[in-house]
């Protein structure tokens, strides 16, 4: 477990000290995301098993260093590590002339480690660290191309709204404390906070997770390498707020009573507010972003149902989506890449760049779409269903017209850039590492289909465990 949060870290600080040895530090990279995720991968089994790995280690009174395994982390270090490792090595071509690509490696690297350690932190104090570590890695990524000041703007806009939010979290904690008097998150379990501690807490994972009225850095944050933006919405930074509401809410506290329909009402607003902003944008990467907004309310609601179906829907989505949602962006990344353009207006034909690319692109779009049988049309079918269960028909309802905006936007995406004839200007068919990166995503939401039973077993696992 400490080997999988200690790696990328060290593997980052490596990558800083090497300098100029841009060949070699590229391979390294690839070599310590690979080995950490399978690290995760490794572990995994043994955690569904019932075994919990735990490291722990005096620090200051009433505040030891604890870092635990549970089903859902493992299931979490297992989507972000895998996912990034696919990110990293499309980032060797990706990145190959960028003159900056220590510090991409190096703040990627640390990005995972803060990932892996934020999953396995058995205190709210520890998380919040990790939280933070991510929000500085995230604003120097999203800041990447710094010579352009909008660039600057977009990444201190997501740093301010993220670290505001993060700050009410704080705050929410040391109140949490105040009421339970426990740091640990164990020992919180069946616990109810007031209802101004969940709103605190809730602020930050909202704004983590860029939901409604906290979305807008998203969308801006795709003035950011390709990569970075692939990590952003399908690995790491937006996926920690959902896990930690599913940490704290879900599987440990409860929420008080009446806040659930609060929330549901919010997340049910945001799912279709950036579902029908994604159908009228034109940027590819933010109408992929605007997707990711909803998507992720989907899951936040799956969760807030609580109940077994909409929770083992929500489980299953966030390694679905991370998938296809991975895939969607470096296969936009490919064009955008080779053409220098995004405004899906100018594209076309993009099959004809390199069909691998549109190949891979469909596959996950497919997923993301909810077309039967891709992973995304059962996991949205399990929280449609628990909606029903709960009798919340007029969610169902939103979450229908939601799935129907997807199919729209996604579809609209995909005819503009990749059908019709090639212009003038575009390129000859190409095969490259990004776009074998993009085939893999694509296959792999394949794949999923395929076994769709084994991972079904284990996400019904996680869901039991953690409602437990």
């Amino acid at each position: 477990m400490m080997a999988s949060i200690v790696l990328p870290i060290v593997g980052a600080f490596i990558i800083l000290v090497l300098g100029r040895a841009r060949r070699f530090k590229s391979a390294l990279a690839v070599v310590f995301a690979g080995a950490t995720a399978l690290l995760a991968i490794w572990r995994l089994p043994s955690v569904l098993d019932g075994y919990r790995y735990c490291w722990q280690l005096p620090f200051l009174p009433g505040l030891d260093l604890l870092f635990i395994t549970s089903p859902l982390s493992a299931f979490m270090a297992v989507s972000a590590s895998l996912i990034g490792a696919f990110i990293v090595l499309y980032s060797v071509q990706y990145m190959a002339h960028d003159e900056r690509a220590t510090e991409y490696y190096f703040f990627v690297l640390l990005f995972i480690g803060s990932m892996m350690g934020l999953v396995y932190s058995g205190n709210v104090i520890l998380m919040y660290v990790f939280w933070e570590m991510t929000a500085i890695c995230s604003w120097r990524l999203i800041g990447h191309h710094r010579d352009t000041p909008q660039h600057l703007l977009n990444a201190d806009k997501a740093f301010l709204i993220t670290v505001v939010g993060s700050a009410c979290m704080l705050i929410g904690f040391e109140m949490l404390h105040h009421q339970t008097h426990t740091l640990i998150i164990a020992k919180m379990k069946g616990f109810t906070p007031s209802i101004g501690v969940t709103l605190l807490i809730i602020t930050g994972i909202m704004a983590k997770s860029a939901q409604l009225p906290f979305h807008t850095w998203l969308p801006d944050a795709g003035v950011a390498p390709t990569p970075v933006t692939a990590l952003l919405h399908a690995a790491v930074l937006v996926k920690i707020g959902v896990f930690a509401f599913a940490r704290l809410f879900v599987g440990t506290m409860g929420l008080p009573p009446g806040f659930d329909q609060f929330l549901l009402v919010i997340l049910a607003a945001g799912m279709l507010v950036s579902g029908c902003a994604a159908l009228v944008e034109h940027d590819m990467k933010r109408i992929l972003a605007y997707s990711t907004v909803s998507q992720l309310s989907l899951i936040l609601i799956g969760f807030t149902l609580g109940n077994p179906v909409a929770v083992t829907g929500a489980v299953f989505y966030i390694l679905a989506h991370g998938l296809s949602k991975a895939g969607l962006f470096l296969g936009a990344g490919v064009v955008d890449h080779h053409m220098n353009e995004r405004d899906i207006r100018k594209l076309g034909g993009m099959n004809h760049l390199s069909p691998a690319n549109g190949v891979g692109f469909l596959l996950c779009a497919l997923s993301i779409m909810g077309i039967p049988p891709f992973g995304g049309f059962f996991a949205k079918l399990f929280i449609l269903v628990g909606a029903i269960q709960a009798n919340q028909i007029g969610l169902a309802a939103a979450i229908a017209v939601a799935a129907v905006l997807s199919l729209l936007y996604i579809m609209r995406l995909w005819t503009k850039v990749f059908m019709g004839p090639p212009a003038e200007f575009k390129a000859g068919p190409r095969f490259d590492l990004m776009s074998f990166v993009v085939l893999v995503f694509g296959l792999l939401s394949v794949i999923s289909v395929l076994f769709i039973k084994y991972p079904f077993d284990v996400i019904s696992n996680i869901a039991t465990q953690l409602l437990r």
